[in-house]
């Protein structure tokens, strides 16, 4: 879905997985220190937007989420996945309940996948899942902004700033109100900064979430039966997950960035040695300079000096081994 914003002076189309929205709107520090500051918004209006309504729709979600949702109070955000029988992550799901509605944003282009699930597994609760995507845009204003919320807007708020589930047909007018816009290069920076995962880049087909740090975030441990629980449970309490996630200080003086699966190996080893993991996003930062989160195998040294392809590597723990 073709974001109305891509209009604005500068703004520069994304591509991949954020294809519909800005990369950019032409400068690319400037909207990651107005962000930092507290200052404009980005537009996230490619992602999903899935609602859930009906009497059962926080007892029945609690049924099938990692997270404790059966008495979520109205207004408090949470995120949620969904995980496989064998408890590999297929979904990520942002959320906040309104009183009377479930609202929650998820990947661009994951949300039918989702929905099929949830209404396969209805049975007799009393719930209704509704795609919104094509009525609703999500928005996100940064931490310490004091931008007014349109009336009527539901809003979800974390310590990472509040993403709002606007109108679409109202987005323009936000713009006009809400600018200078930040595109979704700035807020991946941001977001690779703060070490937070998301499906589909730090996440492949086998990813558990201990792997990532989601647990605590997404995974509630002392709650009921969830497919997916057992492995959970195992691996919590063995303390052993595979894989684990760490920030890389990448060499400045590269001129292109690692891509998403861009072998790590160790830098003794040289390019041609063992791959020990790989890159899952690389950003600029307005301050920390290249940076990288990364999936490598658990029993690599939290001290050791990394390459990702052919660029230098100094790594941060994220998950500890």
């Amino acid at each position: 879905m073709k974001s109305p914003l891509l209009s604005l002076p500068g703004a520069v189309p994304a591509e991949g997985s954020d294809e519909g929205v800005a990369a950019h709107y032409g400068d690319l520090f400037r909207e990651q220190r107005a962000l930092a500051d507290g200052r404009g918004f980005v537009d996230l209006s490619h992602r999903g937007v899935v609602t859930v309504t009906g009497e059962d729709r926080l007892t029945w979600l609690h049924l099938l989420l990692t997270q404790h949702v059966s008495d979520l109070s109205p207004g408090r955000a949470t995120e949620a996945l969904i995980l496989s029988a064998n408890g590999h992550i297929e979904h990520a799901l942002y959320l906040v309940d309104d009183g009377t509605t479930v609202w929650a944003h998820v990947e661009p282009g994951t949300e039918g996948e989702l929905i099929a699930y949830l209404e396969s597994m209805k049975f007799f609760y009393r719930a209704e899942v509704a795609d919104r995507t094509a009525d609703i845009a999500v928005v996100h204003l940064p931490a310490g902004s004091i931008a007014e919320v349109p009336d009527g807007v539901t809003v979800r708020e974390t310590p990472h700033g509040r993403d709002l589930f606007l109108p679409r047909a109202g987005l323009e007018d936000f713009a006009a109100a809400h600018g200078p816009a930040a595109g979704i290069l700035a807020y991946e920076a941001l977001r690779v900064e703060a070490h937070r995962p998301r499906l589909g880049f730090e996440t492949d087909h086998r990813t558990i979430p201990h792997e990532l740090g989601w647990i605590g975030t997404a995974v509630h441990l002392q709650k009921g039966c969830y497919r997916g629980q057992e492995t959970v449970a195992r691996v919590h309490n063995l303390g052993k997950p595979p894989r684990r996630l760490v920030f890389l200080h990448l060499d400045g003086s590269e001129v292109h960035l690692p891509g998403h699966g861009t072998p790590v190996r160790l830098a003794a080893d040289g390019a041609e040695g063992r791959q020990l993991g790989f890159v899952t996003t690389s950003a600029r930062h307005h301050e920390l300079g290249p940076i990288a989160l990364a999936l490598v195998k658990r029993n690599v040294a939290v001290d050791a000096e990394l390459i990702a392809g052919d660029t230098a590597a100094a790594q941060e723990t994220v998950v500890e081994p």
